[in-house]
């Protein structure tokens, strides 16, 4: 009776192999060869379930993603606001040796995907769903009033000179429209810069850590990723 195989489990442990020689020995060092011989197949294998080694390395990091996704979730689950947005950020830091693997995947693809089109679209694509989730969540606790002070400060002084500029050259009936459309455009703009902020202190930190170990801590990350937002 002949064997029967499972594919997608075959796939799986192809990406898995892949992701293992990429954190261990470097992007460069994940030949079809060495993916082979990591997952225990044969190089006819591989070309059996993937066109090339792009697309090896490209199932490798989104089944990375899809894993990091999957625990996310379970970690924000009915949670809103700057408290789902603290987990959100945390959880993008190598703070454990799982994050730390998955950092380390991550960032190995960044120096290839500037050589490689097909691996930037990806790269960007991933980054779009992130950056999307971070600005959704803050955009969730400025409506909730979650966020300092300082924020609705910048945008109150913003409309009062709207307002005085507007007073100055008359009044007309389109007064409040426009002081509305100016507040939406200096709070987008705002939660846009914020969210920019913060992706880049985890990209900050998370280099940080991997290269200065003796210079940052696990928990000195931690400290510093949340005091941004408590200042927020």
């Amino acid at each position: 009776m002949p064997k029967i195989v499972d594919h997608d489990e075959r796939r799986r442990e192809v990406m898995a192999a892949a992701g293992r020689v990429i954190v261990r020995d470097g992007i460069d060092a994940a030949t079809t060869r060495a993916i082979a011989k990591e997952a225990g197949y044969s190089n006819g294998v591989l070309a059996h379930y993937f066109a090339d080694k792009d697309e090896i390395l490209l199932s490798a990091l989104r089944q990375s993603h899809q894993r990091i996704r999957a625990r996310l979730t379970a970690k924000v689950e009915g949670a809103t606001g700057l408290a789902a947005l603290r987990e959100l950020l945390l959880d993008n830091l190598p703070l454990d040796d799982e994050r730390g693997r998955e950092t380390r995947l991550e960032v190995s693809f960044w120096s290839r995907s500037l050589t490689s089109e097909r691996l930037a679209e990806v790269q960007r694509a991933e980054a779009a769903e992130l950056r999307a989730a971070v600005r959704h969540l803050l955009g969730q606790a400025r409506a909730a009033g979650e966020l300092a002070r300082d924020l609705d400060e910048d945008l109150d002084e913003d409309l009062d000179e709207d307002l005085d500029e507007d007073l100055d050259e008359d009044l007309d009936e389109d007064l409040d429209e426009d002081l509305d459309e100016d507040l939406d455009e200096d709070l987008d703009e705002d939660l846009d810069d914020l969210t920019e902020h913060l992706l880049a202190l985890v990209d900050g930190l998370s280099l940080h850590l991997l290269l200065y170990p003796g210079r940052i801590t696990r928990e000195g990350a931690e400290r510093i990723m949340l005091g941004a937002l408590d200042r927020r």
